[in-house]
């Protein structure tokens, strides 16, 4: 893709839902896959296809996003020319409320987007791990003579929260919608990435806001779509939608697949992260690791199976991890249990503590919590 496309990433999302993992960080920055964050992905796939103008929208608790982009130096976006601008979450400079929707949020970035050299805009979400060619979804558009183009995946995942997508033989979404009852078959779902020249973004905002509407697919999509040519682009490789605490989980587990992990990380854009000098992981003589992710910096002298460890996470003699996921930093002492559970950053499992959750709800332990 040329240079002649920017974006704009919202970095919060779904916090509601995703309960005690968004306590302390936006959806963005949720730690994913052992050592990256929910936003690397979209970051990546951005970069891959040459956009480097981008905006990211904050709602709160953003400090940990910012430390971890660090204005862009892993993704090579800290450059003099273009690059990350990251921005508060009011409506307005003047203004004290957050935004109440994407519209109000898009209105309040409007300088940022006529001041941009380029013409088109993705507008998307930061709660995907997805990996893309941005490339075919532009020669998409313009071959289809879109003027919105969605980007759509085939799901059973589908709650009442997701908007369900309908479209003709030539791709023309001809439906929006919340699911219903009877959905209970793969449907195809809207990911909430969008490809759109950057004056008709500009004109739909100012006039929803006009309006006082706040919902971009209610009342920009859903009230379009007989008048502008919105098309679907169905993104047929692995997505993984991060909106519920089971989906987090699923899709991190889906991970221990080697063909996800190579589709995920590799297929066209190589995934790229914050780089952090750690130390290899020890295996000490108490250690049996079996179809496990495990980042460096890790300490293990216990048993750990179909699971993922984030960095520096120490496993004492006697411990047992069973379907869990550890993030950094943690600790599981000596004879301690664990079995579908979330830990997250700095946790502390004292000795002989047994938890046990479900693979459809697993237990989720806050960070910093000493159980």
């Amino acid at each position: 893709m040329n240079s002649n496309t920017m974006s704009v990433i919202f970095a919060s999302d779904n916090e509601s839902h995703l309960n005690d993992l968004t306590l302390h960080r936006t959806t963005a920055s949720l730690p994913f896959g052992g050592r990256y964050r929910l936003i690397d992905f979209v970051l990546s796939n951005l970069v891959y296809a040459n956009i480097t103008t981008i905006g990211i929208i904050t709602r709160n608790n953003y400090s940990s996003l910012m430390d971890h982009i660090r204005m862009g130096r892993d993704w090579n976006l800290n450059r003099k020319n273009s690059g990350i601008a990251i921005f508060p979450p009011f409506v307005l400079n003047t203004a004290h409320d957050i935004y109440k929707g994407k519209i109000e949020a898009l209105y309040s970035l409007r300088n940022f987007l006529e001041g941009a050299k380029e013409e088109y805009v993705v507008v998307t979400n930061s709660n995907i791990a997805f990996n893309i060619d941005f490339d075919e979804v532009e020669k998409f558009h313009h071959d289809k003579g879109a003027d919105l183009t969605v980007l759509t995946h085939r799901t059973t995942d589908i709650n009442p929260r997701k908007y369900v997508v309908s479209a003709d033989k030539n791709n023309r979404i001809t439906d929006v919608r919340f699911p219903i009852a009877s959905d209970s078959d793969e449907q195809l779902s809207n990911l909430n990435i969008y490809y759109i020249k950057k004056d008709l973004l500009i004109s739909l905002i100012d006039n929803a806001y006009a309006h006082g509407s706040y919902d971009f697919e209610k009342d920009i999509l859903q009230k379009n779509l007989d008048n502008l040519y919105i098309m679907s682009y169905e993104v047929t490789g692995y997505v993984a939608v991060i909106d519920r605490i089971p989906s987090y989980f699923k899709h991190s587990m889906e991970l221990l697949n080697m063909d996800v992990r190579n589709e995920l990380f590799y297929k066209n854009a190589t995934i790229l992260t914050k780089v952090k000098d750690s130390v290899p992981t020890r295996y000490l003589d108490g250690a049996n690791v079996h179809n496990s992710m495990i980042a460096d910096g890790c300490v293990i002298d216990g048993t750990v199976e179909n699971s993922i460890l984030f960095r520096s996470v120490k496993v004492q003699k006697g411990a047992v991890i069973k379907n869990s996921i550890i993030m950094e930093n943690g600790i599981i002492m000596e004879n301690a249990k664990l079995n579908y559970v979330i830990s997250d950053k700095d946790v502390i499992v004292q000795p002989t503590r047994e938890l046990s959750g479900f693979e459809s709800y697993p237990i989720v332990i806050v960070k910093g919590k000493i159980v």
